[in-house]
């Protein structure tokens, strides 16, 4: 079923209008043209709803935010949803500023989405209305482990059930969830975390996803998320002594570029709760 989901981007070839952060803009539209689909990087608010009117799907990253870029985010997510294109949300470090996280909180109120892809920390800041992260990454305290698997999987559906969509909260454990289902994927390796924006490219990725597979949004993101941390695995296995993150950061966008269905399938670690 993962494999589905890859080949139908492959297929479909999907264009993904993101508004993204500056730290990590190419690797996202590298990342979208590496799984098969094509990227538009776009952030003026005077040009945004007729880019995104053109586009398949739509990817909003909160993580360089200024008041042009505000702006811009709910007019496309506004235009997206006339279109009835699905959108995507990476609410990076929301809870670390006010300034974050009211725009994260008003993004939910104004736009509707299908998908929110985030750490544990930015989705509880979502769905609690306040935070305390310190950065864009989770706090330990909110690491899902094996021993808060259960009550992790059951937050994150409750808040899918309010917010109307799925929800993906990633990192050593990832889980995608909506108001039934949740995939728990153990795909990925601790090094992924030493490369700035592999959670940024995951969400462009994710709604490249999304727009090939617009009826099937929790698989949708579980493939996505499945495919990320398997190639961040197989990257890693690439590595010489003397190789760093640089060009560990390569190897994933190349894995990616490589990746077919039967591999996907073969290599995705999952289960259903």
């Amino acid at each position: 079923m993962f494999g589905e989901m890859l080949e139908n981007v492959r297929t479909k070839a999907p264009l993904v209008h993101n508004i993204t952060n500056y730290v990590t803009v190419n690797d996202c539209a590298n990342i979208v043209l590496a799984c098969g689909g094509s990227p538009i990087m776009s952030d003026d608010a005077s040009e945004v709803e007729e880019i995104t009117a053109i586009c398949g799907g739509l990817n909003i990253n909160i993580g360089t935010l200024n008041e042009d870029t505000r702006r811009a985010m709910f007019a496309a997510g506004k235009k997206s949803n006339q279109c009835g294109h699905p959108v995507v949300l990476d609410p990076v470090a929301a809870g670390a500023s006010r300034i974050r996280t009211e725009t994260a909180l008003r993004l939910l109120q104004k736009v509707r989405f299908a998908i929110i892809r985030g750490n544990v920390s930015e989705i509880k800041t979502l769905a609690l209305g306040r935070g305390t992260t310190n950065g864009v990454d989770a706090d330990i305290a909110d690491t899902v482990t094996e021993e808060n698997l259960d009550h992790a999987v059951a937050f994150l559906k409750a808040f899918a059930a309010k917010a109307g969509c799925v929800v993906a909260a990633t990192g050593a454990i990832d889980i995608a969830a909506d108001a039934d289902r949740a995939y728990v994927i153990r795909n990925g390796h601790p090094m992924m975390s030493r490369v700035t924006g592999t959670g940024c490219m995951l969400s462009a990725m994710t709604a490249a996803y999304a727009a090939a597979n617009p009826e099937t949004p929790l698989e949708a993101a579980a493939a996505a998320i499945a495919a990320m941390g398997l190639c961040g695995e197989r990257a890693r296995n690439r590595l010489s002594a003397r190789d760093g993150n640089a060009t560990y950061r390569n190897y994933i966008i190349d894995e990616v570029y490589n990746l077919d269905g039967k591999t996907l399938e073969g290599g995705a670690k999952y289960e259903v709760r």
